[in-house]
C-alpha cells in the first residue's frame, strides 16, 4: 500500500510547486562594492574618495593688494626758450618745460636724461620733483649755447623710478631748439634783435581755423599781403617794446594794409603775446576780440610773429584778417 501512496505523493507536489523569474520578490537587498573590497571584474577601476574642499579663511588685518598704476605724461608748454630762441655764442641759458602727469602713477624718483641731438653741456639726468597723478610740474635744465652759429636740437626723455622710458603723448621726447647768430632789424640807431617761427604762425592759423570750424564758419586763407603787414606790425612792437595798434609811426591798421597793397574796405586786426595757446586763450576772455576771430564777413588771414628777449612780453603777435 505504501508503495503505491508514494508515486502519487510525488505527482502532487510537482504539480504544485513551479519557479518563475518573473515572479521572484523584487526587495531583496542589493549589494554594493566598497572601496575595501578588490574589485570583482576585471577592468572595473574604484573611484578614489575625494576630500572635502577646505574653506579660505581671510586675515581681516592683511593688506589689500595694490593694482598695478599706469604711467603716462603730456607736453603743456615751453615756460622758457621758446623754438628758435636766439643766442650768443658760448651764451648759457635754462630751458623749463612744463609737462602733466597724465597717468595714475605718482612721480616719485623720476629723471630727465639726455637722447639725443645737440647736448648744450646737459647733465646726464635731472631729478624730477614729486608729482601727484594729474598735476603739472615744471622741469629745468641748465644749458650752454654751441660756440659756433647755426640752428640746435637736443632732445631729452622722462624716465620712472625703475628707468623706463614714459612717452610725452604721442612721442618719445621733448626737446630745446634754438638759434646761435641772430636776425637783425635796424631800429632807430640801435640794431634789433629778433627771431620769428613759422612753425608758431602756422599752429595759431590752424587754432583760429579749427575754432571757426567748430562755430560754424569758413576757414580763412593765407594773404601774403596781410601777413607781410602783420608782420612789419609785430617786429615794431616787440623791437620798440610796445604792446598796441598803433604803431610807434602813428599809424593804424587801415594805413598798414593799404602800405602793405591790400586793398579793402573791410578788416579786423588782433594782436596778443606769447605763446599761440596764449594768444587764443586771451581773444576768448574777450568777447569783442572773440567776435572778431569767429567774424564770419573775413575770408583771408596774415600772421606775423617776433620773439625779443629782452623785450617786456618776449612774443607777439599780429593778425590781420580781411575780406578783399
Amino acid at each position: 500500500m505504501y508503495k503505491k501512496i508514494l508515486p502519487i505523493l510525488l505527482i502532487l507536489l510537482s504539480s504544485c510547486v513551479t519557479v518563475s523569474s518573473e515572479n521572484a520578490p523584487t526587495d531583496a537587498p542589493i549589494l554594493f562594492v566598497t572601496s575595501t573590497l578588490p574589485p570583482t571584474k576585471q577592468g572595473l577601476t574604484v573611484p578614489t574618495p575625494i576630500p572635502p574642499t577646505a574653506t579660505a579663511t581671510l586675515d581681516p588685518s592683511a593688506p589689500t593688494p595694490t593694482p598695478s598704476c599706469r604711467d603716462s605724461a603730456a607736453f603743456v608748454e615751453d615756460v622758457t626758450i621758446p623754438d628758435n630762441t636766439n643766442f650768443e655764442k658760448s651764451e648759457a641759458f635754462t630751458k623749463t618745460w612744463k609737462l602733466q602727469n597724465s597717468g595714475t602713477c605718482d612721480w616719485k624718483g623720476y629723471t630727465v636724461v639726455f637722447a639725443s641731438g645737440e647736448r648744450m653741456s646737459a647733465p646726464d639726468s635731472v631729478t624730477v620733483p614729486e608729482t601727484a597723478a594729474k598735476s603739472d610740474v615744471e622741469i629745468s635744465v641748465d644749458l650752454v649755447a654751441p660756440s659756433v652759429d647755426g640752428q640746435y636740437l637736443g632732445s631729452f626723455e622722462l624716465r620712472n623710478e625703475k628707468g623706463q622710458l614714459v612717452p610725452i603723448g604721442i612721442e618719445k621726447t621733448f626737446w630745446v631748439k634754438i638759434v646761435v647768430g641772430e636776425s637783425s632789424l635796424l631800429v632807430g640807431t640801435t640794431n634789433c634783435y629778433y627771431t620769428t617761427n613759422a612753425e608758431y604762425v602756422q599752429q595759431l592759423i590752424d587754432l583760429i581755423n579749427q575754432a571757426r570750424a567748430d562755430a560754424g564758419r569758413a576757414a580763412l586763407t593765407v594773404n601774403p599781403q596781410l601777413t607781410a603787414a602783420a608782420q612789419g606790425h609785430s617786429l615794431d612792437m616787440a623791437c620798440n617794446d610796445f604792446f598796441k595798434q598803433r604803431g610807434s609811426d602813428g599809424l593804424w591798421t587801415g594805413d598798414r594794409l593799404q602800405n602793405a597793397g591790400y586793398a579793402s574796405t573791410y578788416y579786423v586786426e588782433l594782436i596778443a603775446f606769447g605763446l599761440p595757446g596764449d594768444a587764443m586763450n586771451q581773444w576768448k576772455l574777450d568777447p569783442l576780440q572773440w567776435d572778431n576771430v569767429l567774424n564770419s564777413r573775413v575770408t583771408e588771414i596774415g600772421v606775423g610773429y617776433a620773439f625779443v628777449r629782452t623785450s617786456s612780453l618776449g612774443g607777439y603777435w599780429t593778425v590781420e584778417m580781411g575780406r578783399p
